[in-house]
């Protein structure tokens, strides 16, 4: 009886959920329930999905609106009719135009128009699927209108969008919130009703008393219409079924691309690696998996064709198929990989390949998967909600409420005394807790594309975000649980870094022949790789430089890939959480303490000394340990990691876990001890192959950073970094033995660039200078050289504040005048030619050359150019210092102090913020030192508290020195940051021709 209902999936208007709405169908005896929210479908797959467990048979349509005014409401008779409607509402919302006020002829879909709508349209022809909707504030009227003569195209139109008047109350601050405007300005045409909410059969009954032939007429439609997908556990597949004409061809095409990938990936193919790739193809055969491998190929291929470097990471990496692909880098045989993981008969989840781009080629790559795979609208990216927050919501009701700014950072940071609060305040943060969850509007999934064998709006409207693809209207969930299986196509810097580094090292060694860096085993046994890492020597290097990973491959000892694949999981909060990473640091040095190992974990896990370091060991344990099967083992794994959604299937597993263990035999103390590593990795485990393809990249940018440091280094910068901001891989870069340069008006790029050890800082480093002003520089010299700041005033018109940059960055060095000089050159012609002389130039005018003064410009007053400009100096930063230092201490001399207490100088350069466990905060610092080196401090509680951090910096550190498995750091007793000297070039007391003295510091100085 009721044909329009929202769920809060008409964003910024409805209030109640999908499931919300079958509880209050079921509560008022329906059979058969609509959900239609306004220009959106959301909530339509999880409404089918779970209408059957309410005895309900789902219905599904749209609410057309042009801004609030309704046009129509349709209702799809069945799977076609939704893909009509789909495709009706997402032409118009990609191309942002407006519904027309007279619906399409759908074949498949049923429209009714609201009765005061066709009064103004003044519409009296109906076609066989057209309704007239009559709401219950309409019947009065419609006995003196000529519709009323169209008894059997009448229907009851009741909307359904509120409960309570809470939620009407909710609704009224959305539509607030969605215009902004302040609630009390809100327009009655922006709002709702506060009547659309559901009544008993009884008050429609009654309402349509004199009118019995409109309710049989809705009962008549509702039959009418019907919507049916799979959800159950063996649903089908519903992703692109053939790539290559048939499922034949597909797994003949499949099977000769692995067995041409076997001598390219083997040069022993032994009679393991035989069984394994047969066990492999079967399964995926059997699975129907065959165009989803086939799809990956063909993304790899065209990114091959374009010279994208890549990474497939995830479990897809325990698969040798893959391997053999080149989807993945990482061997499965040589780490023994669980390929149940990824592919196992029980594991009702699809397989999942990550495969990783440099974020300039996903967004090529993601056009060449629209063009080869969604021609026929069949691709489209992965939808997701950004839900309400508490504090996004406070500041919204805030905003609408008319609260100032300061009360309402107050709210939103929790920075009261509720006691104290008002009643409009109060109301803030009661309806923030109503909204808390709920979703505000649609977003895009990090990395998912769907690629199905059906229109995508088979399933979905689609919307068109700013990427410029087709993006479904549901969410990673709801896409798995239909059949869909996303393809993950995620952007990453590293391998920006890795392209760009073989680039430049083309470039600057032209002979150099660099090997194929997809095949990275030679790179595992390269003695000079593998004793940078054992040193922690890895700035800049993918998932290997942070202070943490620096701190982790110094206790371990890494010296090998296998070691490295486990460091790469054992770093990671699960492990760490559960003090198992301390124990196999332990274990990993003593060989006698393995002995202490579970003998049944031992035997699982041997080559992580019968510790849980991997995702699949969950599976393992689970499997062996307590004899769960493997759909059982990957329940209990899924729930651990957050994605599974059924709680009580979960507690299931957990229950009979422990059950079985018992009827073993175990101990209790045991299995409790086993079962809280196994909680304690929350979701924070790798796979194995997902580690092992970290190993892999980090190989592959320890092999350019051994051997090619600098232009390695000159990669990271221009991608960004990596871990660490620009200076801290300049400083790297010097260590290395570059000579670094200031931008330069006739050596810098826009980005950064090195000839030979001569690294050019690019213009984009440059605050406050815009890059159409770059590429003018770039393309007047393009030409020729400059040769003089007048030569380069005329051939770039740029006002005094842009000069002024470049010449505090000293950019004209090469001209051999001081800044000063510059300075007064550039001022004079720019207050003696006019702005249009300036533009263009017919003749050459000579600016009168005046004797100036000899100006003296100090280090001290460059680095302070440079702090402004650049952000950071160039200089050693410790001539910054107002005061010298009293101790001369680096790290390299720490070891003669251990256990003692010392005073060392740091500049800071990160800092890690955590918690203890009773809740307090900790830091751990990283500076480096006067010589340049790494120093790691430790600032517990009760002097994290006592002594904080200042911000950026020198500190004065004074602290223990303490070793744990050799590697040095120092618990900090109390720190201050350093004051600067006064800005040499405000200060008229600073005396020019006193230079300071040259400290001893591994920090080399700018020589430009």
């Amino acid at each position: 009886m009721f044909l329009n209902n929202h769920s809060y999936y008409s964003l910024r208007y409805g209030t109640i959920s999908e499931i919300e709405l079958l509880e209050i169908a079921q509560q008022n005896k329906c059979t058969h329930f609509p959900l239609t929210d306004i220009n959106n479908t959301s909530g339509c797959l999880n409404f089918i999905r779970k209408a059957s467990s309410f005895n309900i048979t789902p219905i599904v349509g749209i609410d057309f609106r042009n801004n609030t005014q309704q046009c129509y409401i349709c209702l799809a008779k069945n799977n076609t009719g939704f893909l009509e409607l789909n495709h009706f509402l997402s032409e118009h919302l990609h191309q942002k135009k407006d519904f027309p006020e007279v619906a399409p002829n759908f074949k498949n879909s049923i429209v009714i128009y609201p009765f005061e709508k066709l009064l103004l349209l003044e519409k009296t022809t109906f076609s066989k699927q057209e309704y007239i909707g009559i709401k219950l504030t309409d019947i009065n009227k419609l006995s003196f209108s000529k519709l009323s003569t169209f008894k059997n195209k009448l229907v009851v139109l009741h909307s359904v969008t509120f409960r309570n008047k809470r939620d009407f109350n909710t609704h009224r601050l959305l539509r607030a919130i969605d215009t902004n405007m302040l609630l009390s300005k809100l327009p009655v045409t922006q709002q709702g009703d506060l009547n659309d909410k559901i009544h008993s059969f009884a008050v429609i009954e009654n309402a349509f008393k004199n009118h019995p032939y409109i309710l049989e007429n809705t009962k008549k439609l509702l039959t009418q219409c019907g919507i049916t997908f799979g959800f159950s556990k063996d649903r089908k597949n519903q992703n692109l079924k053939t790539v290559f004409n048939s499922k034949k061809e597909d797994y003949k095409k499949l099977v000769a691309l692995c067995n041409l990938g076997l001598p390219n990936r083997y040069e022993n193919i032994t009679e393991a690696i035989k069984q394994r790739l047969n066990k492999e193809l079967t399964l995926i055969k059997k699975q129907n998996f065959v165009s989803f491998f086939l799809i990956n190929w063909k993304i790899i291929q065209y990114a091959k064709s374009k010279d994208y470097y890549h990474v497939g990471r995830g479990s897809g990496a325990n698969s040798i198929v893959a391997y053999l692909l080149e989807i993945t880098d990482v061997d499965p045989i040589e780490l023994d990989l669980y390929f149940e993981r990824f592919m196992n008969l029980y594991r009702a989840s699809p397989p999942d390949f990550d495969i990783d781009f440099s974020t300039w080629d996903r967004e090529d790559v993601t056009r060449y998967i629209f063009e080869a795979f969604g021609t026929n609208g069949q691709a489209a990216l992965l939808g997701s909600y950004v839900t309400f927050k508490h504090s996004g919501a406070v500041r919204e009701l805030g905003k609408v409420f008319g609260l100032p700014k300061h009360e309402i950072d107050k709210l939103s940071d929790g920075k009261y005394s509720p006691e104290k609060l008002d009643d409009l305040s109060k109301l803030v943060l009661r309806y923030a807790s109503y909204l808390n969850g709920k979703p505000n509007y649609l977003s895009i999934h990090a990395a998912g594309i769907l690629i199905s064998e059906k229109p995508m709006h088979y399933f979905s409207a689609t919307h068109l975000p700013p990427k410029g693809f087709p993006t479904v209207q549901f969410d990673m969930h709801i896409a798995e649980d239909v059949g869909l299986y996303k393809f993950d196509i995620l952007g990453q810097r590293g391998l920006g870094k890795i392209k760009d580094a073989i680039a430049i090292i083309k470039e600057n060694h032209p002979n150099v022949v660099l090997p194929n860096i997809h095949n990275a085993k030679p790179f595992f046994k390269d003695p000079n790789i593998n004793a940078m890492i054992e040193r922690a020597e890895c700035i800049g290097c993918f998932y290997v430089e942070s202070p943490a990973m620096r701190m982790l491959l110094k206790k371990i000892g890494v010296k090998d890939y296998l070691t490295l694949v486990a460091a790469s999981s054992i770093i990671r909060p699960g492990v760490a959480k559960s003090g198992m990473m301390r124990e196999y640091i332990l274990r990993h040095k003593d060989p006698e303490r393995r002995k202490q190992a579970h003998p049944v974990l031992w035997n699982i896990m041997p080559d992580t000394y019968g510790i849980m370091v991997y995702q699949e060991d969950v599976i393992k344990v689970a499997h062996h340990y307590a004899g769960l099967d493997l759909g059982e083992a990957d329940v209990l794994r899924r729930g651990m990691s957050g994605k599974y959604r059924s709680r009580s299937e979960f507690e299931s597993v957990k229950n009979k876990f422990i059950e079985n263990c018992r009827k073993k035999g175990e101990l209790d103390a045991v299995i409790f001890e086993v079962w809280r590593q196994i909680e304690s990795f929350a979701g924070y485990a790798f796979a194995k192959g997902h580690s092992a393809s970290y190993a892999v990249e980090s190989y592959q940018s320890l092999f350019l950073k051994c051997y090619y440091p600098l232009e390695y280094m000159v990669a990271t910068i221009n991608n960004g970094g990596g871990f660490y901001n620009v200076e801290t891989y300049i400083h790297e870069a010097r260590l290395h033995g570059a000579t670094i340069h200031a931008p330069c008006i006739n050596n810098s790029s826009i980005q950064t660039t090195i000839k030979g050890n001569d690294i050019y800082l690019g213009f984009q480093h440059l605050q406050g200078l815009e890059k159409h002003t770059m590429l003018k520089i770039i393309h007047a010299r393009s030409h020729r050289a400059f040769t003089s700041l007048e030569d380069f005033m005329e051939c770039i018109p740029l006002s005094i504040e842009k000069l002024d940059i470049l010449i505090r960055i000293n950019a004209f060095r090469e001209f051999k005048k001081d800044k000063r000089t510059l300075l007064w050159e550039a001022h004079y012609k720019c207050n003696h030619i006019s702005s249009a002389e300036l533009q263009q130039q017919l003749f050459k005018v000579h600016i009168k050359d005046f004797s100036l003064p000899q100006f003296t410009v100090t280090d001290l007053e460059s680095a302070f150019d440079q702090l402004e400009l650049l952000h950071y100096t160039l200089h050693p930063p410790f001539i910054l210092l107002k005061n010298k230092p009293t101790s001369t201490l680096i790290c390299s001399e720490l070891a003669l102090y251990l256990n003692r207490t010392v005073i060392i100088y740091g500049y800071l350069v990160t800092i890690k913020n955590t918690g203890t466990s009773n809740g307090n905060r900790m830091y751990f610092g990283t500076f480096l030192d006067q010589a340049g080196q790494w120093l790691d401090t430790v600032h517990f509680p009760p002097s994290a508290k006592k002594y904080p951090f200042r911000g950026k910096g020198i500190y004065r550190i004074t602290g223990k020195v303490v070793s744990e498995f050799n590697f040095l750091s120092i618990e900090v007793i109390k720190q201050e940051r350093m004051p600067y000297i006064a800005d040499p070039r405000f200060d008229l007391t600073y005396n020019r021709k006193a230079t300071p003295p040259t400290l001893k510091t591994g920090i080399q100085q700018d020589t430009s």
